[in-house]
Parts: C-alpha cells; sequence; structure tokens
C-alpha cells in the first residue's frame, strides 16, 4: 500500500463489505446504489470472514450498508440476484457468498445463467486454505498434478471475471477489476472474486480512498454517422422491413424511441423473449412474439422480410427459429447492439451502439420514409386473426373444456386468467418448461418491465427465487410467479426465505403430473413422451407407465409457510387471483395450486426449432419424426446476404 496514506485495519471480508457498499452507478444523470445487499449461506468458509464483516457492518453506526439475506439454496440466490439486475436495468445488483467447496459450486448453474443473459451479478465463493497449511481439508478438491486447482477454477468459464485473492493485497485490483465488467453493459455477467477462508480473516491497513463513494458511469454509446446513413439506405431500400425487438430495447430503456421509429415508418415489430414488451399490445406495429414459439403473424411477416433491423438481441436459436425464420432469399440484417459480437451476426451491417441512440438517429434520417399502406393492412390483419386465437386459449370452446377431467383446466385457461385480472403493471415471472413458450406467444403485455421470463438459461428452478428478485427491486408491484411442478420440485425451498423477509410472491403452480414442454417435444421427436411422466414404475411392465404418484404439491407449499389456495375450477380459479392480489404487501409468498391437462397445447406458431431425430429407429414414431426433420432442415439458411454498404 502507498507509504504514508491514510489507512484503516480492516479484514479482507471487512474490506470487501465496507468497499461494496460505497459502490454507485449513474447513468443519465441519476445515481443508485451498485448494490443492495449481499445473499449468503454461511460455512466454515465465511462464517468467519465475509460473514463476520456483514455483522460488523449491520451493528455498526457507519452511514453506508450492505443489508443481509439469508438464502436456503445458494444457486436460487444467485437467481435472485439476476433477477433483481434485469428489473433495474442492469444498473442494481446483490453480492452472494457461499462457503467451501459444494456451497460455492453451488453457484455454478447460477453464473452461466447470469453471463449467458448478460447480466450483473457479483460472486463471492469461499475456497481453501491459500496457506495450506491444514490441507487436505474438509471440502477440499486434491488434483494431483496441480496443487493450486480448486473447485472454484469451475468458475472460470462461467464468469465475465474471475479473480482469486491469495494475498490481501491483490483485493484492491480484484475489486476494481470486478465493478469495470458488472457495470459494463458490454462485458456484464457473473463477475466471481474466489476468497480462500484464511485470507478473508487476515487483516491489512487499507488506504481509506478504497473505501470512498466511487460512481461508475454507463455509457449510452452514440452511433457512427457513417453507420447510420448505411443502415438508413438499406431501409429504405427495404419493400417489407421488420425489426426484432430484444433485451437491450429494454436495458436501454428505448421502448418510447421505439415507438416513435415504427409509426413514423410503419415497420412491425416481432419480439424474443427478453425483448417482450418493447411495445404494449395493441400498438399497430405490435406483432407480438417472433421464432420458434412466435405468433403466426410475426412469424408470416418474418418470412417474407427482406431486412431485418435487430435491436439488442443476440438472435438466439429460438428467435431464429434455428434460422428457419427469415425465408427472403436476398434478406439483409441491419443490427443494432451495444456489443459488437452481436452486432455482426448474419452478416449484418453493425449499429455497434445505444439502442435509444440509435433509433433516435435512425427515425430522423429515415424522415419521409414508410411502407407501403398495403403492408400496413396486411400487418394488422395477421394481427387480427393470431389475437382471436389467444382469446381462444383464454377462454376455450365447450368441446375443449367437456373433455377435461373433473377440476383440470388448460394452461391457456391459467394463462388468460391472470393476464385479465393483473393490473397492467404487475409482472409474470417464468423461465422453463411450457409456459414460457405459451407467454411469448400469449401474454398481453401492457407495461415495459411487466414480463420477465428468463430464456437464455430457461432454468428450472428460477421462478420463485426469481420473482423474489423483482419483488425486492420493484416492491410497488405484484409479482406472479408460473411455475410447473417440474420446475417447482426442483427448487421449492426459496418460499422460506419470502416468508423471513414477508416478500409477496405470488406464486401459480401448475400441476400436470410430469414435464409438459418436454413431455410434448418428446412425442415429436418420436419419443413417445417417455420418461417425462410422474408415474410409480408399473409391476406388469417394469416401466414408469403405472398411476399418479400422490405427490400434494399444495401441503408442500403450506408447509414452507406460504398461503396456499387449491382450486379445481375457472370461477375458483379467478376468485383465488383476487383474494391474492388482495393479500397484504408484507404477508409472505401466496401459493395458487392448481391442475391442467398437458395434452391441451397452445396455438401453434407456425414454426420450428431444431432439436435431432434419430436417423435410425425401430419406432415407426421416430421414424415419421425424422422424416419430418429432414424437411425442415432443408429449409436452413447460412444468412450471408451482403449488406450492401454506401459507396463513398
Amino acid at each position: 500500500m502507498t507509504a504514508g496514506a491514510e489507512t484503516v485495519r480492516l479484514t479482507v471480508g471487512q474490506a470487501v463489505v465496507r468497499f461494496l457498499a460505497s459502490q454507485w452507478t449513474e447513468r443519465d444523470g441519476q445515481r443508485q446504489k451498485l448494490f443492495a445487499g449481499c445473499l449468503g449461506i454461511f460455512g466454515h468458509g465465511n462464517v468467519a470472514g465475509v460473514g463476520q464483516a456483514l455483522l460488523q457492518n449491520e451493528l455498526a453506526e457507519q452511514k453506508e450498508r450492505l443489508p443481509y439475506v439469508l438464502a436456503r439454496n445458494e444457486q436460487a440466490m444467485v437467481h435472485t440476484a439476476v433477477a433483481y439486475a434485469r428489473q433495474k436495468d442492469r444498473l442494481q445488483t446483490w453480492a452472494c457468498t457461499a462457503s467451501v467447496g459444494p456451497g460455492s459450486t453451488n453457484m455454478l448453474t447460477g453464473a452461466a445463467l447470469a453471463t449467458v443473459n448478460r447480466l450483473p451479478v457479483l460472486l463471492l465463493p469461499s475456497g481453501t486454505f491459500a496457506t495450506r497449511v491444514s490441507g487436505p481439508v474438509l471440502q477440499e478438491l486434491e488434483v494431483p498434478h496441480a496443487a493450486d486447482v480448486t473447485v472454484n477454477d469451475a468458475f472460470r468459464p462461467l464468469s465475465r471475471f474471475f479473480d482469486r485473492v491469495n494475498r490481501p493485497e491483490q483485493l484492491p485490483s480484484a475489486l476494481l477489476g470486478a465493478m469495470r465488467v458488472l457495470t459494463d453493459p458490454v462485458e456484464t455477467g457473473a463477475a466471481t472474486i474466489a476468497l480462500p477462508q484464511d485470507v478473508q480473516a487476515e487483516a491489512l491497513d487499507w488506504p481509506v480512498d478504497l473505501f470512498a463513494p466511487r460512481v461508475w458511469r454507463v455509457a449510452r454509446p452514440v452511433p457512427e454517422a457513417v453507420d447510420v446513413a448505411d443502415a438508413a439506405a438499406l431501409i429504405r431500400s427495404a419493400q417489407r422491413p421488420l425489426v426484432v425487438a430484444g433485451g437491450g430495447v429494454h436495458y436501454s430503456g428505448a421502448e418510447e424511441a421505439l415507438r416513435a421509429f415504427c409509426e413514423a415508418t410503419g415497420i412491425p415489430v416481432g419480439e424474443t423473449q427478453a425483448g417482450k414488451g418493447a411495445l404494449p399490445h395493441g400498438h399497430p406495429q405490435a406483432m407480438g412474439a417472433v421464432g420458434s414459439t412466435g405468433t403466426t403473424a410475426a412469424n408470416a411477416l418474418a418470412r417474407k422480410a427482406d431486412v431485418v433491423i435487430g435491436i439488442g438481441t443476440r438472435y438466439s436459436d429460438f428467435t431464429t427459429a434455428s434460422r428457419t425464420a427469415f425465408q427472403d432469399p436476398g434478406v439483409r440484417f441491419v443490427n443494432i447492439n451495444i456489443a459488437r459480437f452481436d452486432a455482426g451476426k448474419h452478416a449484418g451491417l453493425p449499429l455497434v451502439t445505444d439502442a435509444r441512440e440509435a433509433l433516435t438517429a435512425l427515425t430522423a434520417a429515415l424522415r419521409g420514409y414508410a411502407v407501403d399502406p398495403a403492408y400496413r393492412d396486411r400487418q394488422a390483419r395477421l394481427f387480427r386473426d393470431w389475437d382471436a386465437r389467444v382469446e381462444a386459449a383464454y377462454h376455450p370452446p365447450a368441446e375443449v373444456t367437456d373433455a377435461l377431467a373433473d377440476g383440470v383446466l388448460t394452461q391457456g385457461t391459467v394463462l388468460g386468467c391472470i393476464n385479465e385480472l393483473s393490473d397492467p403493471r404487475d409482472v409474470v415471472v417464468c423461465a422453463a418448461g411450457s409456459m414460457p413458450g405459451d407467454l411469448h406467444k400469449l401474454w398481453r403485455v401492457r407495461h415495459r418491465k411487466a414480463y420477465h421470463v428468463e430464456y437464455g438459461y430457461s432454468c428450472m428452478g428460477y421462478e420463485i427465487p426469481g420473482g423474489i428478485g423483482v419483488r425486492l427491486a420493484d416492491p410497488d408491484r405484484d409479482v406472479f410467479v408460473l411455475v410447473g411442478d417440474g420446475s417447482y420440485l426442483m427448487m421449492p425451498t426459496e418460499l422460506v426465505t419470502a416468508v423471513q423477509e414477508r416478500v409477496k410472491v405470488i406464486v401459480v403452480l401448475v400441476q400436470n403430473h410430469g414435464f409438459h414442454s418436454i413431455g410434448s417435444l418428446s412425442e415429436s421427436v418420436g419419443s413417445q413422451r417417455f420418461g417425462t411422466r410422474y408415474r410409480f414404475r408399473n409391476d406388469t411392465t417394469g416401466r414408469l407407465d403405472g398411476g399418479k404418484l400422490p405427490i400434494d404439491l399444495a401441503a408442500n407449499a403450506r408447509s414452507l409457510g406460504a398461503t396456499v389456495i387449491e382450486v379445481r375450477s375457472r370461477g375458483e380459479l379467478e376468485q383465488a387471483i383476487k383474494d391474492a392480489k388482495a393479500a397484504p404487501a408484507d404477508g409472505g409468498p401466496v401459493v395458487i395450486h392448481v391442475e391442467t391437462d398437458p395434452t391441451v397445447d397452445a396455438p401453434d406458431s407456425e414454426s420450428w426449432w431444431d432439436v435431432p431425430v434419430s436417423q435410425v429407429s425401430d419406432l415407426d414414431t421416430t421414424q415419421r419424426a425424422h422424416a419430418t426433420y429432414v424437411e425442415h432442415k432443408a429449409t436452413q439458411r447460412a444468412l450471408l446476404a451482403p449488406t450492401g454498404r454506401t459507396k463513398r
């Protein structure tokens, strides 16, 4: 440390906590604390280090606080932090600390999810002794050929930043490096600082400047004028342009700029999972979801689009329907993205810039340009047809409902009831199973932050901890967590955290006795829903095709401290939603338990997703599925058409 500088003596754990409590972000002149707090579970790796420091911070009279929340599952607490960061447009997040070995490696799935979704979260996994004096210690991985390897090295490929602090002097550079990544909209994701348990408890005289309030400005890069001109020229040449709106629209706060752009030009908008709600339901240019789980309206326009304007999207396989969505032979791409990596996809013309700034510049550059009125008419007609299908899914006809077992609803009915009875600002949270696809198609979004579906990693178990994160970030909104029985069984324990913190989340627990989405997918690839139902093993056949398992998920949720409402009809579901919304804001979680029929699907997207099918099989179902697969594969496109930059 610098000689003569004013210092304060703290342990490494205490220094970490004090530093994190003094970090701020700023965008457009608005400042906010970077870290809302620290989520954690203590064990022998961090109880005497970071844990002691958090206690000292809680008891101290100092101004800068770092509140602590006890979680029940290390993976889940990362999900809570990530959901919080997404709801805060990546300007705020949480730190997460866990103990040595399994406690820390339980965070690996959360790290991958954060990095895949480009969402900031700080991970502080504990480690075995840096000095190795007691090794091998409890839960230590011994690698004969490399004595410096620990289980925390598994975080390296999953993190956008990784460092291990083996000496206290290394801490400042590690902390500053992590902050750089967490506040960079291009580089952000999981930032991991591994802290050996002995180092956490070591003391050093730190420069007080390390703990001074530090503001990290989140900039809005402006587009190059020449790139705007090239993009405008390409769009002007289009007869059937289409916008693909991704999550970058929301993170930039570019919704109003997109609205102005579309209203001026008449260009329709298809939305990715992360971009859903970029335009509100009912806007003339809002065609809804695009791709494998898209609307027939957006997908029909995508098939014939000659110029695709991607805004803040990474073009996942669901968005491009595994590169079958865009079928015009000469289709070209304009890619607006703050990350050059994504802006260059599909040989697109890149605008490496903030989404709001790009849309404002393009709207000005395209003054006087608009699509043909017939194209607007086609948009309106296509979406009317789709919206009628949504209405039929929300209110299924008698021939559907009469065929259902007693007390069982369709999933479309469940989504429709929630959508129609929730407030426009209420948030729906989901992540895995069949509901994300159905929500992408069917949910009518009425506010920019009212749709929160994690589909970059599509992680089972995200829903409840994610809902807690959203509610903590936005306590003035009701949060509806939609979770199927399969995903619920992965991680129900964060209901206890919601009870502990009096966090009101309304969990709609859909029981369909198995894996709905994978069951349907299994059937489509000729595997007959094998291994996807919750059944007893059949004594006669030896297979898992016996009677239903007597799983009482309502009783399980009740045992964890949640208020539980069980429903068996549409009327009961509607009343349950009203009762849950009327429940006290600090009353903790409310769980609505409902059974659905997994064989009643949402309206078809008239699209495709590439899941390989066995090339040879004794099963006729697999043989037929492979023939269909070959037909779809023939429609995949390389998407390499030149953009035709303006010659100068």
